[in-house]
């Protein structure tokens, strides 16, 4: 403020004139200029004096602006101090009670063993993360993904976003996270299913992965089984049989010792009773000769010979057939002793030499001139029969206008018998 003082006193004094029109409007005037000695003496104070206020007023006010506008801050502060020290959860509408019951709403038993429902939400070369609404997300690991070996966990078909039932086989100490698994429940499911087979007695394909010097190992529905060489129908050694499927059934079916224990013998006898002669099956073509074609139907080889492909000659079985074609093929005969088959698609041939020109009507046709073909064999076993009862009288027996063999009776009525009385087998009334 001194200073501002000596700076403004060191400057030359403007016209009294001046002053006067400014500060008052030129009300003293007159005043001022009959008297300039009294005048200065008098203004000169009065003038420092208003420079002065006029240079502080400005600071004033805005330090007591700051001043009004800390204090009201202070008070908001000390206000909310005691309120957090006096009554902390005042206006809170989340209070600790609730966040314990959330926390036991959405609690799950994590013991070993147990079974939870989770949501994968990333994935990477080793496994997933999961979250399974706990304190920290749990880990499935890429071989517990899946009963099979896969080297992704994507090959399995986990993705960000997929929900699906975990069981917890563990739990990391480092974060207290959980390990879970899929293959696990896998499992238990397969062996079910296996059960479930055996009782039904069904046929299965099992794809041979090993051998020892006891049998082949084969997968059936992810599990590892043994089919030992004794329920082998083939003669084929064990490495040729790696990597094919052979057709199975359960012989033995232990979870609880995990053993799993199948017969190929079991599984071919069936197969081979339902192969009767004139029914059509669908075959593959294993390998061609100079005498046929080898056809795997079911597990079963059958020889298609080459006169037995067309009516029309063929020289040249290549130009007709190529291994890996899917065809169908009628049963001529079955030597189940000597396990040989004997298949045709002559007789399937809805005219002369279609197998050679047109082989896919031929397998549209299949079952119709199949069912003709039967026919034909029951009219001609029929007729073998009649021929054998006028040859020999004394058998008894007696040949209806259907084929079918009957002893003879001699106690009908001489004028037949009356069916006029009998209602027919459609009338409800």
């Amino acid at each position: 403020m001194a200073s501002l003082a000596q700076h403004f006193g060191g400057l030359k004094r403007p016209p009294l004139s001046t002053i006067l029109n400014t500060n008052s409007n030129n009300r003293c005037s007159t005043h001022c200029l009959n008297s300039p000695k009294q005048n200065h003496q008098q203004q000169q104070p009065r003038r420092g004096l208003v420079l002065v206020v006029a240079a502080a007023a400005g600071p004033v006010a805005v330090s007591n602006a700051q001043t009004r506008e800390r204090m009201k801050l202070k008070e908001i502060f000390e206000d909310a101090y005691d309120r957090c020290r006096t009554a902390p959860m005042e206006g809170v509408a989340f209070t600790l009670e609730n966040f314990h019951a959330a926390l036991d709403k959405f609690d799950f038993d994590s013991e070993i063993g147990s079974r939870v429902k989770g949501t994968v939400f990333a994935v990477d070369a080793n496994g997933a993360l999961v979250d399974i609404t706990a304190k920290s997300s749990a880990y499935l690991p890429v071989s517990q993904a899946s009963i099979y070996r896969i080297k992704s966990v994507e090959e399995a078909g986990i993705v960000p976003g997929l929900c699906e039932e975990f069981e917890v086989i563990g739990e990391i100490e480092a974060d207290d996270s959980l390990i879970l698994s899929l293959r696990a429940i896998q499992y238990e499911l397969a062996w079910e299913r296996c059960r479930q087979l055996q009782a039904e007695d069904v046929v299965v394909k099992g794809k041979v992965t090993g051998a020892n010097k006891g049998g082949v190992v084969a997968l059936v529905e992810g599990l590892v089984g043994f089919v030992p060489f004794s329920q082998i129908s083939t003669k084929s050694t064990a490495e040729e049989l790696l990597e094919k499927e052979l057709p199975l059934k359960f012989v033995e079916v232990d979870e609880e010792q995990s053993r799993l224990i199948l017969s190929n013998r079991k599984a071919m006898a069936d197969s081979q009773a339902q192969l009767g002669i004139g029914s059509v099956v669908l075959g593959t073509v294993q390998s061609l000769k100079p005498y046929g074609a080898f056809i795997d139907i079911g597990g079963i080889n059958g020889l298609l010979h080459v006169s037995q492909i067309s009516h029309d000659r063929v020289s040249d079985i290549a130009t007709v057939l190529q291994p890996g074609d899917t065809l169908k093929v009628m049963i001529l005969s079955h030597d189940r002793e000597r396990g040989r088959v004997s298949l045709s698609t002559k007789k399937l041939e809805p005219t002369p030499g279609d197998m050679i020109r047109n082989p896919k009507l031929v397998f549209e046709k299949a079952e119709e001139m199949a069912q003709t073909f039967r026919q034909r064999i029951a009219q001609a076993e029929a007729m073998a029969r009649a021929d054998m009862l006028r040859f020999q009288p004394e058998s008894g027996l007696t040949l209806s206008s259907d084929g079918i063999l009957g002893p003879l009776t001699s106690d009908l009525p001489a004028e037949g018998l009356d069916l006029s009385d009998i209602p027919p087998a459609d009338d409800s009334s």
